[in-house]
């Protein structure tokens, strides 16, 4: 980088005042020089940070498992992360308010039973995080049709509630069922949930 600084001489103050201006401008280069220099400095560090950010990123994601299918087990209260059908991660859950049986119709406050899938995700949800499970499928509506009833829906894997009153006690939370039909698990649990699945995995809840 060239700097052109200019110099202005005085017609009548002598030699002096000329000296004078020329260690003020050999100065002001050199801190100049050295500014410079800072700044290279720093714009080569912030690169470095900025490479090994992307490379622990990049080793993260390649230590991840691969996540095919997702299998619930209800009476169990635990749901699996598949990865060519061996078990790679395992989670507490909870279930709608009458975990025994089947949903068959809106309000009923069961969680379905079936093979699903995970078709799409709300990360602005009142509980955490949300994925949808694709709940009424064919034969659900089917049934419900018959019945003379809706079959619902909104059928979700989420974290816990955004807001809680006293009535959300830890306990509460880890040990019962509480959900509408959904299926609950922590907010942290839900953060890992939501990078390994992707949308269009099948999802499988067992009685």
């Amino acid at each position: 980088m060239t700097v052109l600084l200019r110099v202005h001489r005085p017609r009548r103050m002598g030699k002096y005042v000329f000296a004078v201006t020329r260690n003020a401008w050999v100065s002001a280069a050199a801190g100049l020089v050295l500014s410079i220099a800072a700044q290279a400095e720093v714009s080569g560090m912030q690169l470095a940070m900025k490479e090994r950010s992307s490379m622990a990123a990049q080793s993260k994601a390649a230590t991840l498992p691969s996540i095919d299918r997702v299998l619930v087990r209800k009476k169990e209260r635990v749901m699996f992360l598949l990865s060519n059908e061996a078990p790679v991660r395992a989670y507490r859950i909870a279930l709608g308010d009458e975990p025994i049986g089947h949903k068959r119709y809106e309000g009923d406050e069961r969680t379905p039973e079936g093979i699903y899938t995970l078709d799409w995700r709300n990360p602005n949800s009142d509980y955490h995080k949300s994925i949808h499970v694709s709940y009424p499928n064919e034969a659900d509506h089917e049934y419900a049709s018959t019945s003379g009833f809706s079959p619902g829906g909104m059928i979700m894997i989420h974290g816990w509630p955004n807001k809680r009153s006293p009535k959300w006690t830890l306990d509460r939370l880890l040990n019962t069922d509480w959900t509408d039909g959904c299926i609950a698990v922590s907010d942290s649990a839900m953060d890992e949930i939501w990078e390994l699945v992707h949308d269009g995995i099948t999802i499988e809840i067992q009685p």
